[in-house]
Protein backbone atom coordinates (compact mmCIF):
# COMPACT_ATOMS: atom_id res chain seq x y z
CA UNK A 1 0.00 0.00 0.00
CA UNK A 2 2.84 2.38 0.87
CA UNK A 3 4.38 1.87 -2.57
CA UNK A 4 1.16 3.04 -4.24
CA UNK A 5 1.63 6.45 -2.66
CA UNK A 6 5.43 6.60 -2.64
CA UNK A 7 5.22 9.31 -5.32
CA UNK A 8 4.13 11.83 -2.64
CA UNK A 9 7.77 12.43 -1.70
CA UNK A 10 8.26 14.00 -5.15
CA UNK A 11 6.08 16.90 -3.98
CA UNK A 12 7.53 17.47 -0.50
CA UNK A 13 10.15 19.96 -1.68
CA UNK A 14 7.82 22.14 -3.74
CA UNK A 15 8.11 25.82 -2.88
CA UNK A 16 5.40 27.20 -0.56
CA UNK A 17 4.41 29.92 -3.03
CA UNK A 18 3.95 27.39 -5.84
CA UNK A 19 1.81 25.15 -3.62
CA UNK A 20 -0.35 28.10 -2.52
CA UNK A 21 -0.97 29.20 -6.12
CA UNK A 22 -1.85 25.62 -7.12
CA UNK A 23 -4.29 25.34 -4.18
CA UNK A 24 -5.93 28.59 -5.32
CA UNK A 25 -6.15 27.03 -8.80
CA UNK A 26 -7.91 24.03 -7.23
CA UNK A 27 -10.72 26.31 -5.97
CA UNK A 28 -11.12 27.75 -9.47
CA UNK A 29 -11.21 24.26 -10.98
CA UNK A 30 -13.80 23.17 -8.43
CA UNK A 31 -16.08 25.96 -9.69
CA UNK A 32 -15.24 24.99 -13.28
CA UNK A 33 -16.08 21.31 -12.78
CA UNK A 34 -19.38 22.13 -11.07
CA UNK A 35 -20.52 24.49 -13.82
CA UNK A 36 -19.46 22.06 -16.57
CA UNK A 37 -21.73 19.37 -15.11
CA UNK A 38 -24.60 21.33 -13.55
CA UNK A 39 -25.01 24.49 -15.66
CA UNK A 40 -26.57 22.72 -18.71
CA UNK A 41 -29.08 21.00 -16.38
CA UNK A 42 -29.93 24.31 -14.68
CA UNK A 43 -30.45 26.01 -18.05
CA UNK A 44 -32.72 23.15 -19.15
CA UNK A 45 -34.82 23.55 -15.98
CA UNK A 46 -35.16 27.26 -16.79
CA UNK A 47 -36.54 26.57 -20.26
CA UNK A 48 -33.46 26.98 -22.46
CA UNK A 49 -33.40 24.81 -25.62
CA UNK A 50 -30.49 22.47 -26.42
CA UNK A 51 -29.42 24.84 -29.23
CA UNK A 52 -29.42 27.83 -26.86
CA UNK A 53 -27.43 25.92 -24.24
CA UNK A 54 -24.82 24.90 -26.84
CA UNK A 55 -24.54 28.50 -28.08
CA UNK A 56 -24.34 30.03 -24.61
CA UNK A 57 -21.68 27.61 -23.35
CA UNK A 58 -19.61 28.30 -26.49
CA UNK A 59 -19.31 31.90 -25.28
CA UNK A 60 -17.30 30.63 -22.29
CA UNK A 61 -14.63 29.21 -24.63
CA UNK A 62 -14.89 32.30 -26.83
CA UNK A 63 -13.91 34.42 -23.83
CA UNK A 64 -10.71 32.41 -23.40
CA UNK A 65 -9.96 32.53 -27.13
CA UNK A 66 -10.35 36.33 -27.37
CA UNK A 67 -8.27 37.21 -24.31
CA UNK A 68 -5.53 34.59 -24.53
CA UNK A 69 -3.14 36.22 -27.02
CA UNK A 70 -3.37 39.83 -25.70
CA UNK A 71 -2.83 38.53 -22.15
CA UNK A 72 0.16 36.47 -23.21
CA UNK A 73 1.78 39.58 -24.70
CA UNK A 74 0.91 41.73 -21.69
CA UNK A 75 2.42 39.48 -19.02
CA UNK A 76 5.71 38.78 -20.79
CA UNK A 77 8.42 39.38 -18.19
CA UNK A 78 6.00 40.86 -15.64
CA UNK A 79 4.86 39.70 -12.22
CA UNK A 80 2.03 37.17 -12.40
CA UNK A 81 0.66 37.10 -8.85
CA UNK A 82 -1.90 39.93 -9.44
CA UNK A 83 -3.51 37.81 -12.17
CA UNK A 84 -4.12 34.96 -9.73
CA UNK A 85 -5.91 37.36 -7.38
CA UNK A 86 -7.98 38.60 -10.32
CA UNK A 87 -8.97 35.09 -11.41
CA UNK A 88 -9.88 33.96 -7.88
CA UNK A 89 -12.11 37.02 -7.52
CA UNK A 90 -13.67 37.26 -11.01
CA UNK A 91 -14.50 33.57 -11.58
CA UNK A 92 -16.83 33.37 -8.52
CA UNK A 93 -18.30 36.84 -9.19
CA UNK A 94 -19.19 36.09 -12.81
CA UNK A 95 -20.34 32.60 -11.80
CA UNK A 96 -22.91 34.21 -9.49
CA UNK A 97 -23.83 36.65 -12.30
CA UNK A 98 -24.47 33.72 -14.67
CA UNK A 99 -26.83 32.02 -12.20
CA UNK A 100 -28.76 35.20 -11.38
CA UNK A 101 -29.08 36.27 -15.03
CA UNK A 102 -30.48 32.83 -15.93
CA UNK A 103 -32.84 32.95 -12.95
CA UNK A 104 -34.27 36.28 -14.15
CA UNK A 105 -34.19 35.22 -17.85
CA UNK A 106 -31.77 38.04 -18.79
CA UNK A 107 -30.28 36.23 -21.78
CA UNK A 108 -28.00 39.00 -23.04
CA UNK A 109 -26.57 39.38 -19.55
CA UNK A 110 -26.08 35.60 -19.43
CA UNK A 111 -24.05 35.73 -22.65
CA UNK A 112 -21.92 38.60 -21.36
CA UNK A 113 -21.42 36.88 -17.99
CA UNK A 114 -20.36 33.62 -19.66
CA UNK A 115 -17.93 35.51 -21.90
CA UNK A 116 -16.36 37.31 -18.91
CA UNK A 117 -16.43 34.11 -16.82
CA UNK A 118 -14.44 32.27 -19.49
CA UNK A 119 -12.05 35.20 -19.81
CA UNK A 120 -11.51 35.16 -16.03
CA UNK A 121 -10.12 31.62 -16.22
CA UNK A 122 -7.32 32.82 -18.49
CA UNK A 123 -5.88 34.88 -15.61
CA UNK A 124 -5.11 31.54 -13.91
CA UNK A 125 -4.83 29.18 -16.87
CA UNK A 126 -2.22 31.09 -18.88
CA UNK A 127 0.28 32.33 -16.25
CA UNK A 128 0.28 29.34 -13.87
CA UNK A 129 2.81 27.19 -15.77
CA UNK A 130 5.23 30.11 -16.42
CA UNK A 131 4.89 31.06 -12.73
CA UNK A 132 5.86 27.53 -11.65
CA UNK A 133 8.89 27.50 -13.96
CA UNK A 134 10.00 30.96 -12.78
CA UNK A 135 9.55 30.44 -9.06
CA UNK A 136 10.69 26.87 -8.44
CA UNK A 137 13.94 24.98 -8.74
CA UNK A 138 14.54 23.06 -11.95
CA UNK A 139 14.21 19.71 -10.16
CA UNK A 140 10.70 20.76 -9.00
CA UNK A 141 9.39 21.87 -12.40
CA UNK A 142 7.77 18.56 -13.37
CA UNK A 143 6.18 18.08 -9.94
CA UNK A 144 4.77 21.61 -9.94
CA UNK A 145 3.23 21.31 -13.41
CA UNK A 146 1.88 17.81 -12.66
CA UNK A 147 0.24 19.03 -9.45
CA UNK A 148 -1.27 21.98 -11.32
CA UNK A 149 -2.68 19.60 -13.94
CA UNK A 150 -4.26 17.42 -11.27
CA UNK A 151 -6.32 20.32 -9.82
CA UNK A 152 -8.98 19.77 -12.50
CA UNK A 153 -9.43 16.15 -11.44
CA UNK A 154 -9.33 16.88 -7.72
CA UNK A 155 -11.78 19.74 -8.24
CA UNK A 156 -14.15 17.39 -10.06
CA UNK A 157 -13.83 14.69 -7.38
CA UNK A 158 -14.55 17.04 -4.46
CA UNK A 159 -17.34 18.76 -6.37
CA UNK A 160 -18.93 15.41 -7.23
CA UNK A 161 -18.77 14.15 -3.63
CA UNK A 162 -20.32 17.33 -2.19
CA UNK A 163 -23.08 17.39 -4.81
CA UNK A 164 -23.87 13.70 -4.25
CA UNK A 165 -24.11 14.20 -0.46
CA UNK A 166 -26.34 17.28 -0.80
CA UNK A 167 -28.54 15.49 -3.32
CA UNK A 168 -28.93 12.60 -0.88
CA UNK A 169 -29.89 14.96 1.97
CA UNK A 170 -32.53 16.99 0.09
CA UNK A 171 -32.57 17.09 -3.73
CA UNK A 172 -35.36 19.70 -3.78
CA UNK A 173 -33.71 22.23 -1.47
CA UNK A 174 -30.20 21.61 -2.85
CA UNK A 175 -31.27 22.11 -6.46
CA UNK A 176 -29.06 23.15 -9.41
CA UNK A 177 -29.38 26.85 -8.61
CA UNK A 178 -28.33 26.37 -4.97
CA UNK A 179 -25.38 24.19 -5.95
CA UNK A 180 -24.07 26.65 -8.56
CA UNK A 181 -24.32 29.56 -6.13
CA UNK A 182 -22.73 27.51 -3.33
CA UNK A 183 -19.69 26.53 -5.39
CA UNK A 184 -19.33 30.06 -6.76
CA UNK A 185 -19.04 31.30 -3.17
CA UNK A 186 -16.62 28.47 -2.29
CA UNK A 187 -14.48 29.67 -5.20
CA UNK A 188 -13.46 32.71 -3.16
CA UNK A 189 -11.55 30.30 -0.88
CA UNK A 190 -8.54 30.47 -3.18
CA UNK A 191 -7.98 34.11 -2.17
CA UNK A 192 -7.17 32.98 1.38
CA UNK A 193 -4.13 31.03 0.16
CA UNK A 194 -2.93 33.91 -2.01
CA UNK A 195 -3.27 36.45 0.80
CA UNK A 196 -0.94 34.24 2.85
CA UNK A 197 1.82 35.05 0.33
CA UNK A 198 1.95 38.79 1.07
CA UNK A 199 5.65 38.67 1.95
CA UNK A 200 6.55 36.47 -1.02
CA UNK A 201 8.86 38.18 -3.54
CA UNK A 202 7.95 36.89 -6.96
CA UNK A 203 10.53 36.50 -9.69
CA UNK A 204 9.11 38.61 -12.56
CA UNK A 205 11.56 37.01 -14.97
CA UNK A 206 13.98 34.17 -14.52
CA UNK A 207 16.74 36.34 -12.98
CA UNK A 208 15.45 38.68 -10.29
CA UNK A 209 17.19 42.04 -10.01
CA UNK A 210 16.20 45.43 -8.59
CA UNK A 211 12.95 46.90 -9.93
CA UNK A 212 12.60 50.43 -11.27
CA UNK A 213 9.70 52.77 -10.49
CA UNK A 214 7.51 51.01 -13.05
CA UNK A 215 7.90 47.59 -11.43
CA UNK A 216 10.18 46.36 -14.21
CA UNK A 217 13.72 45.03 -13.97
CA UNK A 218 16.55 45.38 -16.49
CA UNK A 219 16.17 41.65 -17.11
CA UNK A 220 12.43 42.09 -17.62
CA UNK A 221 13.01 44.91 -20.12
CA UNK A 222 15.61 42.81 -21.91
CA UNK A 223 13.19 39.88 -21.93
CA UNK A 224 10.41 42.02 -23.40
CA UNK A 225 12.77 43.61 -25.95
CA UNK A 226 13.87 40.27 -27.37
CA UNK A 227 11.82 39.44 -30.47
CA UNK A 228 9.28 36.66 -30.19
CA UNK A 229 10.55 33.58 -32.02
CA UNK A 230 7.35 32.75 -33.87
CA UNK A 231 8.82 29.94 -35.97
CA UNK A 232 10.10 28.16 -32.87
CA UNK A 233 6.72 28.60 -31.14
CA UNK A 234 4.88 27.37 -34.24
CA UNK A 235 7.03 24.20 -34.35
CA UNK A 236 6.41 23.57 -30.66
CA UNK A 237 2.63 23.99 -30.89
CA UNK A 238 1.89 21.92 -34.02
CA UNK A 239 1.38 18.71 -31.96
CA UNK A 240 -0.86 20.60 -29.52
CA UNK A 241 -3.03 21.89 -32.38
CA UNK A 242 -3.46 18.39 -33.80
CA UNK A 243 -4.22 16.78 -30.42
CA UNK A 244 -6.61 19.59 -29.40
CA UNK A 245 -8.58 19.32 -32.65
CA UNK A 246 -8.97 15.58 -32.16
CA UNK A 247 -9.98 16.01 -28.52
CA UNK A 248 -12.66 18.52 -29.49
CA UNK A 249 -14.25 15.93 -31.78
CA UNK A 250 -14.58 13.40 -28.97
CA UNK A 251 -14.37 14.59 -25.35
CA UNK A 252 -17.56 16.73 -25.30
CA UNK A 253 -19.52 13.86 -26.87
CA UNK A 254 -18.31 10.86 -24.83
CA UNK A 255 -21.41 10.99 -22.62
CA UNK A 256 -23.64 11.01 -25.72
CA UNK A 257 -21.73 8.00 -27.09
CA UNK A 258 -22.41 5.98 -23.93
CA UNK A 259 -26.03 7.16 -23.87
CA UNK A 260 -26.93 6.62 -27.54
CA UNK A 261 -24.79 3.56 -28.28
CA UNK A 262 -24.64 1.68 -24.96
CA UNK A 263 -27.71 3.17 -23.20
CA UNK A 264 -25.74 4.22 -20.12
CA UNK A 265 -27.84 6.78 -18.25
CA UNK A 266 -26.68 9.99 -16.58
CA UNK A 267 -26.17 8.29 -13.21
CA UNK A 268 -24.14 5.45 -14.66
CA UNK A 269 -21.91 7.76 -16.66
CA UNK A 270 -21.42 10.02 -13.62
CA UNK A 271 -20.04 7.05 -11.67
CA UNK A 272 -17.79 6.15 -14.60
CA UNK A 273 -16.56 9.75 -14.86
CA UNK A 274 -15.88 9.89 -11.12
CA UNK A 275 -13.72 6.75 -11.28
CA UNK A 276 -11.93 8.18 -14.33
CA UNK A 277 -11.27 11.45 -12.46
CA UNK A 278 -9.62 9.54 -9.59
CA UNK A 279 -7.43 7.63 -12.06
CA UNK A 280 -6.51 10.84 -13.91
CA UNK A 281 -5.54 12.57 -10.66
CA UNK A 282 -3.47 9.58 -9.51
CA UNK A 283 -1.71 9.19 -12.87
CA UNK A 284 -0.92 12.92 -13.04
CA UNK A 285 0.73 12.70 -9.62
CA UNK A 286 2.92 9.83 -10.89
CA UNK A 287 4.40 11.95 -13.69
CA UNK A 288 7.59 13.11 -11.86
CA UNK A 289 8.48 9.50 -11.00
CA UNK A 290 7.74 8.29 -14.55
CA UNK A 291 9.79 11.09 -16.12
CA UNK A 292 12.69 10.38 -13.74
CA UNK A 293 12.72 6.65 -14.53
CA UNK A 294 12.14 6.56 -18.31
CA UNK A 295 12.41 10.16 -19.58
CA UNK A 296 10.38 12.24 -22.06
CA UNK A 297 11.42 10.24 -25.12
CA UNK A 298 9.76 7.05 -23.91
CA UNK A 299 7.09 8.34 -21.51
CA UNK A 300 5.23 10.76 -23.81
CA UNK A 301 4.83 8.61 -26.96
CA UNK A 302 4.17 5.45 -24.92
CA UNK A 303 1.35 6.88 -22.79
CA UNK A 304 -0.19 8.70 -25.77
CA UNK A 305 0.02 5.63 -28.04
CA UNK A 306 -1.67 3.42 -25.44
CA UNK A 307 -4.38 6.09 -25.10
CA UNK A 308 -4.96 6.04 -28.88
CA UNK A 309 -5.27 2.24 -28.87
CA UNK A 310 -7.79 2.50 -26.01
CA UNK A 311 -9.83 5.09 -27.94
CA UNK A 312 -9.91 2.89 -31.07
CA UNK A 313 -11.10 -0.05 -28.97
CA UNK A 314 -13.71 2.19 -27.32
CA UNK A 315 -15.01 3.53 -30.63
CA UNK A 316 -15.30 0.14 -32.31
CA UNK A 317 -17.59 -1.20 -29.57
CA UNK A 318 -20.36 0.47 -31.59
CA UNK A 319 -19.93 -2.28 -34.20
CA UNK A 320 -21.07 -4.93 -31.69
CA UNK A 321 -23.09 -2.80 -29.26
CA UNK A 322 -25.94 -5.33 -29.37
CA UNK A 323 -23.87 -7.63 -27.15
CA UNK A 324 -23.78 -6.95 -23.40
CA UNK A 325 -19.99 -7.31 -23.29
CA UNK A 326 -19.63 -4.20 -25.49
CA UNK A 327 -20.54 -1.73 -22.74
CA UNK A 328 -18.05 -3.39 -20.34
CA UNK A 329 -15.25 -3.14 -22.91
CA UNK A 330 -16.22 0.48 -23.66
CA UNK A 331 -16.14 1.39 -19.96
CA UNK A 332 -12.74 -0.28 -19.42
CA UNK A 333 -11.29 1.45 -22.49
CA UNK A 334 -12.62 4.81 -21.28
CA UNK A 335 -11.03 4.27 -17.87
CA UNK A 336 -7.71 3.45 -19.57
CA UNK A 337 -7.82 6.26 -22.13
CA UNK A 338 -8.50 9.10 -19.67
CA UNK A 339 -5.46 8.71 -17.37
CA UNK A 340 -3.09 7.68 -20.17
CA UNK A 341 -3.78 10.73 -22.33
CA UNK A 342 -3.83 13.12 -19.39
CA UNK A 343 -0.62 11.66 -17.98
CA UNK A 344 1.27 13.03 -20.98
CA UNK A 345 -0.11 16.55 -20.43
CA UNK A 346 2.29 17.80 -17.72
CA UNK A 347 5.27 16.37 -19.60
CA UNK A 348 4.32 17.91 -22.95
CA UNK A 349 3.65 21.27 -21.26
CA UNK A 350 7.09 21.26 -19.63
CA UNK A 351 8.92 20.23 -22.78
CA UNK A 352 7.10 22.81 -24.95
CA UNK A 353 7.76 25.70 -22.52
CA UNK A 354 11.43 24.72 -22.16
CA UNK A 355 11.75 24.26 -25.93
CA UNK A 356 10.58 27.79 -26.78
CA UNK A 357 12.81 29.45 -24.17
CA UNK A 358 12.19 31.71 -21.20
CA UNK A 359 11.23 34.84 -23.13
CA UNK A 360 8.63 32.96 -25.22
CA UNK A 361 6.89 31.07 -22.40
CA UNK A 362 4.03 33.49 -21.65
CA UNK A 363 2.97 33.88 -25.28
CA UNK A 364 3.27 30.11 -25.82
CA UNK A 365 1.08 29.41 -22.78
CA UNK A 366 -1.45 31.95 -24.11
CA UNK A 367 -1.47 30.39 -27.57
CA UNK A 368 -1.93 26.94 -26.03
CA UNK A 369 -5.06 28.16 -24.22
CA UNK A 370 -6.32 29.81 -27.43
CA UNK A 371 -5.70 26.63 -29.44
CA UNK A 372 -7.62 24.43 -27.00
CA UNK A 373 -10.57 26.83 -26.71
CA UNK A 374 -10.70 27.62 -30.43
CA UNK A 375 -10.39 23.99 -31.49
CA UNK A 376 -13.21 22.91 -29.17
CA UNK A 377 -15.52 25.56 -30.62
CA UNK A 378 -14.55 24.63 -34.19
CA UNK A 379 -14.70 20.88 -33.51
CA UNK A 380 -18.19 21.26 -32.03
CA UNK A 381 -19.43 22.71 -35.31
CA UNK A 382 -17.59 19.97 -37.24
CA UNK A 383 -19.31 17.23 -35.22
CA UNK A 384 -22.74 18.76 -35.90
CA UNK A 385 -21.97 18.77 -39.64
CA UNK A 386 -20.64 15.19 -39.58
CA UNK A 387 -23.65 13.88 -37.66
CA UNK A 388 -26.05 15.67 -40.04
CA UNK A 389 -24.34 13.87 -42.95
CA UNK A 390 -24.92 10.45 -41.41
CA UNK A 391 -21.57 9.89 -39.69
CA UNK A 392 -21.77 7.66 -36.62
CA UNK A 393 -19.90 8.17 -33.36
CA UNK A 394 -17.50 5.37 -34.29
CA UNK A 395 -16.50 7.26 -37.46
CA UNK A 396 -15.95 10.52 -35.58
CA UNK A 397 -13.97 8.84 -32.79
CA UNK A 398 -11.78 7.05 -35.35
CA UNK A 399 -11.04 10.43 -36.97
CA UNK A 400 -9.94 11.58 -33.52
CA UNK A 401 -7.74 8.48 -33.19
CA UNK A 402 -6.07 9.25 -36.53
CA UNK A 403 -5.43 12.85 -35.45
CA UNK A 404 -4.09 11.62 -32.10
CA UNK A 405 -1.78 9.19 -33.89
CA UNK A 406 -0.42 11.99 -36.07
CA UNK A 407 -0.04 14.18 -33.00
CA UNK A 408 1.95 11.47 -31.20
CA UNK A 409 4.39 11.29 -34.12
CA UNK A 410 4.77 15.08 -34.12
CA UNK A 411 5.44 15.09 -30.37
CA UNK A 412 8.12 12.42 -30.84
CA UNK A 413 9.80 14.52 -33.55
CA UNK A 414 9.60 17.54 -31.22
CA UNK A 415 11.31 15.54 -28.45
CA UNK A 416 14.11 14.52 -30.84
CA UNK A 417 14.61 18.16 -31.83
CA UNK A 418 14.48 19.17 -28.14
CA UNK A 419 17.29 16.72 -27.36
CA UNK A 420 19.39 18.08 -30.25
CA UNK A 421 18.88 21.67 -29.09
CA UNK A 422 19.73 20.64 -25.53
CA UNK A 423 23.01 19.07 -26.68
CA UNK A 424 23.87 22.33 -28.48
CA UNK A 425 23.14 24.33 -25.32
CA UNK A 426 20.09 26.05 -26.85
CA UNK A 427 17.66 24.92 -24.13
CA UNK A 428 17.54 27.35 -21.21
CA UNK A 429 17.40 25.63 -17.82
Amino acid sequence: MARLFSFIKDYKNLEKAVISVIVSEFFIQMVNATFMNILPLYMTRKGFTDEEIALFITFRFLGVFILALPLGNLIKGRKLMPLFYLSNFCVPIFGIAIVLSIMFQLKYLTLISLLLWGASFTFMQIPVAPFILRNSKKENHTAGIALSYSTWSFGGIISGIIIAVLDKIDPVFFDEQFILLLFSILGFGGLFFLIGLKKFKEVPSEHFVREDSFGETPETKKNKARPTEWFLIFKALIPTLIIATGAGLTIPFISLFFDKVHHVDKGGFSVLSAVAAVLVAYSAMLVPKIKKEIGYKVAIPTTQSLAVISLVALATTQFYSQYSVAVIIAAVCYLLRQPLMNMAGPMTTEIVLNYVGKHNREITSALTAAIWSGSWVLSGFMVKILLSHGFQFVNIFLITSALYGFGVIMYYLLILDYNKREEKGLIES
